[in-house]
C-alpha cells in the first residue's frame, strides 16, 4: 500500500498537520472522491474552491476533509484550456486566383514576398480610389488626389479627355502643377508584363535601382512624384491610418492592424495585377460564343496582314490576344525625336531613340489621349496617322513596312472596317 503524506502549513499556527491518502478510505483520487465530495478540488463540505478549505488550511487543491490532492492541477489545466481558446484567432487571408483568358501568357508576375489575396486586392481597391492617399486629410477637392484620378475605370484605366481635375488630357502635379514626363498609360494586364512598365520600361526586373523594379515601387514613386501626388510617405501613412475603417482591414489582408507604407504598396500592387481585360467581343469569338459581323472579320484581316494595316507585329493578332508585345518600337511619330525619356534612357542604346512600349489595344476605344505624350486625343487621328503620317526617321523599328509610303494607306473603307475590328476589343 502506497501512502502519501501531505504537509499543510498553517498561516496562524506553530503546527503542522499531516494528511494520508490511502485507497482504504476513499480518498479522492485525481480530484475526485469516492464519498460524493467536490470535483476538482471542491470538498464535501462546502470547503472554498481555489485550494483553500474551510478551517483556514492552505490547501493547494484540496481541504481537510479528503478533498482532491490534484485539484489546484486541474484547475490550472482548465483555466489554460480556457485562455487558449478565447484567445483570437487570426483567419489565414483567401488566395486569390487570377483568370487566365485563353492564349494569354500563364506565367504571372508576381512578386513572392506579395502573394494574391482576396482581402488583400480589395484592400488595395480602397486604397487605389481613397483621394486621401497623397496625404492630405482636408476636405479641398483640388487638394486630394488617388490613383483613381488619373486611371479611371471608364477610361480603361487610363487618364480620358475629359477628365474633370485635367481638361487638357495630361496630367500634372497635385501642388506643382507640373505635367507629368509621359501620358498615363492604362493598368490591364499588367500580371502578365515581364518586360517593364512604362512607357520607356524604367520599371524592370534587372533596372540597378532596387526601387524602380516593381508595381509596388511604382505605387510608393507615385504618392511622392512632384508630378503627380506630390506627398510623402509619413504623410500618407498617417491619413490612411486616420480612418478608422481600414486597421480591420489590413489585419485581414496581413495578419494585424500595423499600417505601413509596405503594405499600402502591397496591397495597391494586388489591386493592379488583379484587372485583367479578356473577355470581349473578339474574345467571345476565339472561343466560339459569338460570331464576328463581316466588317469586323475584314477590318481583323487588315489588322494581321502586312498588306493590310500590318498591326500585328507589334500589337499581336488571335493567336496572341493580348494585343501587345509589351516590347519597345520607334513608330515614326518624329523624325528627329527629341524626347530625353525614351527607351534609349533606359538602355543608354542610341538605336532605341524614339522607341516607346506599345500598348496594349483592349479597350482602345476608351484609352485616348494616344501615344506616349497623349498628342491624339481621337481614335480616328490615331488611325490616320498610320495611314498617311508616318515620319522616317533614323532609328524607326524595321516593322514599319509603309514608312517609304507615309503610312500604309488604306481606303477610307478599310480604316471603318479596321476600326470595326477595334472595337471587338472593348469589353461592354
Amino acid at each position: 500500500m502506497i501512502i502519501t503524506n501531505i504537509f499543510l502549513k498553517q498561516s496562524r499556527r506553530d503546527k503542522t498537520h499531516a494528511v494520508q491518502v490511502t485507497p482504504h478510505k476513499r480518498s479522492a483520487v485525481w480530484g475526485i472522491s469516492n464519498d460524493r465530495s467536490a470535483v476538482w478540488g471542491i470538498s464535501n463540505d462546502r470547503s472554498a474552491v481555489w485550494g483553500i478549505s474551510n478551517d483556514r488550511s492552505a490547501v493547494w487543491g484540496m481541504s481537510n476533509n479528503r478533498s482532491a490532492v490534484w485539484g489546484q492541477l486541474g484547475i490550472i489545466l482548465i483555466l489554460l484550456f480556457f485562455c487558449a481558446a478565447c484567445r483570437e484567432r487570426v483567419e489565414p487571408p483567401t488566395p486569390y486566383d487570377i483568370p487566365i483568358p485563353k492564349g494569354f501568357p500563364t506565367v504571372l508576375n508576381i512578386p513572392a514576398d506579395n502573394p494574391m489575396t482576396v482581402e488583400g486586392v480589395e484592400l488595395g481597391r480602397l486604397l487605389f480610389h481613397d483621394p486621401h492617399l497623397c496625404g492630405y486629410t482636408g476636405a479641398a477637392p483640388d487638394s486630394l488626389m488617388s490613383c483613381a484620378t488619373c486611371h479611371r475605370r471608364e477610361c480603361n484605366y487610363d487618364l480620358g479627355t475629359d477628365n474633370p481635375r485635367f481638361p487638357n488630357g495630361r496630367a500634372c502635379g497635385r501642388t506643382t502643377g507640373k505635367p507629368t514626363i509621359h501620358n498615363v498609360m492604362p493598368l490591364r494586364n499588367l500580371v502578365f508584363n515581364h518586360e517593364g512598365y512604362f512607357w520607356n520600361g524604367l520599371i524592370s526586373s534587372d533596372n540597378p535601382n532596387p526601387k524602380q523594379r516593381t508595381i509596388e515601387d511604382i505605387v510608393l514613386m507615385a504618392i511622392t512624384a512632384d508630378d503627380e501626388m506630390c506627398g510623402t510617405e509619413a504623410g500618407a501613412v498617417a491619413a490612411i491610418k486616420a480612418d478608422g475603417k481600414y486597421p480591420p482591414l489590413f489585419k485581414k489582408a496581413f495578419g494585424t492592424e500595423e499600417i505601413t507604407m509596405d503594405r499600402i504598396q502591397k496591397a495597391i500592387a494586388q489591386y493592379v495585377r488583379s484587372l485583367v481585360s479578356g473577355d470581349t467581343k473578339f474574345d467571345r469569338y476565339l472561343r466560339g460564343e459569338e460570331q464576328l459581323t463581316p466588317q469586323e472579320l475584314h477590318g481583323y484581316v487588315l489588322f494581321t496582314t502586312e498588306e493590310g494595316a500590318d498591326c500585328f507585329h507589334c500589337h499581336g493578332s488571335g493567336g496572341s490576344p493580348m494585343f501587345t508585345t509589351n516590347l519597345f518600337y520607334n513608330n515614326g511619330l518624329d523624325a528627329q525625336p527629341a524626347d530625353e525619356h525614351d527607351r534609349a534612357s533606359v538602355t543608354g542604346d542610341p538605336r532605341d531613340r524614339g522607341a516607346y512600349r506599345a500598348p496594349s489595344l483592349r479597350n482602345v476605344t476608351r484609352s485616348a489621349p494616344y501615344m506616349h505624350d497623349g498628342r491624339f486625343k481621337t481614335l480616328d487621328e490615331v488611325l490616320e496617322f498610320y495611314n498617311s503620317g508616318v515620319q522616317n526617321a533614323p532609328t524607326i523599328s524595321p516593322l514599319m513596312h509603309h514608312v517609304n509610303d507615309g503610312g500604309v494607306r488604306l481606303t477610307p473603307n478599310d480604316i471603318a472596317d479596321l476600326k470595326a475590328f477595334l472595337e471587338t476589343l472593348t469589353e461592354e
